[in-house]
């Protein structure tokens, strides 16, 4: 039985994964670390809270007492690092927070790790952290790291710092690179749900520059896949980038949901572009598809439509969520920058 240490597991992704690992694992002990920042949520993790391999523990991850403890009382000799604060527009509104947990947490985690001599330490980065790209070519794993965002700079330095760990004491690191993602459970802030939310309330749909930046995008499902698989079998010291490749502009993802949900493009409203926006991610998954094998299952015609679905099929969820906190935040990144 592998006891192990999840941060940030009552995220999105976390969760999705938290749930989706102990469906399909048996021999997983998991100790479920996450700060319930405004994005944490432990709705998310219904379905497991009452599986006895589950265990959750509320804390910070640069709280190193806490940390060293929770290695020592669970025995910790695996770590999947999820915790981040995670949100372009929120790194521009206030960086400091972005440095403290993406740079210093990941730092007490690694250290920790490597006094508990752990066995395998997975780091969950981004492919942000690479930059952006023109009209043409991938990012691959050894495309040279230039983050444009408070966010992305954060994620890079802890991907190399995690790197260090294993080029100067050994630790076993693998590092995951993914691109956008997107399915159930996704925070209303991020692209797909906040534009599904405000067609099914028929809100503007506040679109970007002019709306052409591109994303490769991916269901949350089949990252969870892939996160298992290289933290079973990834080699240790190597980065693996996680991709689907489905390149999407951000207004035809805009406009498959209002198609989709039956409303007018009259919804969309294009607004000032945020500072630093990179024009285009695309990912190269050749490595993780060659050496581990790994495929997408859902194309991102069937898996939107999903998405949609368990949007509408699930308003409680998300209705509890855009209140207070969230509605000053959306108001304060998005008045007065209507376009004219």
């Amino acid at each position: 039985m592998k006891s192990i240490l999840v941060t940030g597991g009552a995220g999105f992704i976390g969760s999705n994964f938290i749930n989706h690992i102990l469906k399909e694992r048996d021999d997983y002990n998991i100790v479920n670390l996450d700060k319930l920042t405004y994005a944490g949520n432990l709705e998310n993790l219904k379905e497991s809270e009452s599986n006895p391999r589950y265990s959750f523990v509320r804390g910070d991850i640069t709280n190193a007492e806490l940390v060293h403890y929770l290695f020592q009382k669970h025995s910790i000799k695996y770590v999947i690092n999820f915790a981040a604060e995670s949100h372009v527009d929120r790194s521009i509104l206030g960086s400091e927070i972005f440095f403290r947990t993406n740079v210093i947490g990941t730092n007490v985690l690694l250290e920790a790790a490597r006094r508990y001599e752990v066995e395998r330490f997975l780091q969950v980065s981004t492919d942000e952290v690479y930059g952006s790209l023109g009209e043409e070519g991938l990012f691959s794993e050894t495309t040279p790291l230039s983050p444009n965002s408070p966010y992305s700079a954060s994620k890079a330095s802890a991907d190399m710092m995690a790197l260090a760990f294993y080029h100067t004491y050994g630790m076993p690191v693998v590092v995951t690179r993914c691109s956008n993602n997107y399915g159930p459970l996704q925070f209303p802030e991020k692209l797909i749900p906040l534009m599904i939310i405000n067609t099914l309330y028929d809100k503007k749909l506040p679109v970007y520059g002019d709306g052409l930046n591109v994303r490769d995008w991916i269901y949350v499902i089949d990252h969870n896949r892939a996160i298992d698989l290289v933290f079973d079998k990834g080699r240790i010291g190597q980065v693996y980038n996680i991709g689907a490749s489905q390149e999407m502009k951000n207004i035809d993802i805009v406009k498959l949901v209002l198609k989709n949900l039956n409303k007018s493009e009259e919804l969309i409203e294009y607004v000032k572009d945020r500072p630093g926006h990179d024009r285009r991610y695309a990912i190269d998954s050749t490595k993780i598809r060659t050496e581990l094998g790994w495929k997408p299952k859902y194309c991102f015609e069937e898996a939107i439509v999903k998405t949609i679905e368990w949007y509408k099929e699930n308003r409680k969820w998300w209705e509890r969520i855009i209140t207070g906190e969230y509605q000053s935040y959306y108001e304060r990144l998005y008045s007065n920058r209507s376009l004219q």
